[in-house]
């Protein structure tokens, strides 16, 4: 049987996810950015949560887990790094392990640059990435801990997966993505047409995600930092990736 997603909004604009496998009853939050959006999402789809699987240690990410692991008493997985004091997790990961929800597998990517101790967690069976504040649709996270060198680096691995793989990411933030797009980018095709998919969306009340990866690396600027025309149109011919990206995210920042 195949896994369940649900998607649904948490805080102001976080993006809560269950994960559920029908075959054993087991189902996972992807992080808990707060609880009762989760508990509701439970109880309406009759579920109960047998795990938390955290990304990295921002607030707006861990605040719901002590109530959650109260209130289910469920597992809490989270990054290896010990240095992000993540309270009550009960086992740590690392880039290659596989962590168990029922029968569904989830594989560990560690994507530093967002904070050091960022994980990814890739369903491959169900084709779901879930990426957090790495990857966002249109976008990516801004570097607090890391450098641009790390962070390029990171969105490499997530890149690197199949075209068919959906991305759940940690925030809604596409349309304001989508604007700072426009002004580096505003001859790309598929960034158009996501730029008129997004506006609808919006308009509609309907989250921007999940999205197809293969459709973020043709339309997602900082995923084609090392795409020569993209530096020409920094005026930075011959530049190194990491440095392009370095400064498309500089001017994110700034925007």
């Amino acid at each position: 049987m195949a896994a369940e997603i649900r998607l649904f909004t948490c805080l102001s604009d976080n993006f809560g996810y269950l994960i559920h496998d029908p075959g054993t009853g087991a189902t996972a939050s992807v992080d808990a950015p707060e609880a009762s959006p989760i508990i509701k999402a439970l109880d309406k789809e009759g579920w109960r949560l047998t795990d938390i699987l955290v990304t990295h240690h921002h607030h707006d990410h861990v605040g719901g887990i002590a109530e959650l692991k109260q209130r289910y008493g469920c597992r809490v997985v989270g990054p290896h790094d010990k240095q992000a004091k993540i309270a009550n997790v009960d086992q740590r990961v690392a880039h290659g392990d596989i962590v168990k929800v029922g029968n569904l597998l989830a594989r560990v990517l560690e994507t530093p640059g967002h904070t050091l101790d960022h994980i990814a967690y890739v369903f491959d069976t169900e084709k779901a990435l879930f990426a957090a504040d790495t990857l966002f649709s249109i976008g990516c996270g801004r570097v607090f801990e890391g450098n641009y060198p790390m962070m390029w680096d990171s969105l490499l691995k997530l890149r690197s997966l199949p075209d068919d793989f959906k991305l759940y990411c940690g925030h809604e933030y596409t349309a304001s993505n989508v604007k700072f797009a426009l002004t580096v980018d505003p001859d790309n095709a598929a960034l158009k047409a996501r730029a008129e998919e997004v506006a609808r969306l919006r308009a509609a009340g309907q989250p921007t995600i999940p999205t197809l990866l293969g459709e973020e690396k043709q339309a997602n600027v900082f995923l084609r930092a090392d795409d020569p025309e993209v530096a020409m149109k920094l005026h930075m011919k011959g530049a190194g990736a990491a440095e392009v990206f370095g400064e498309l995210r500089e001017r994110k920042n700034k925007s």
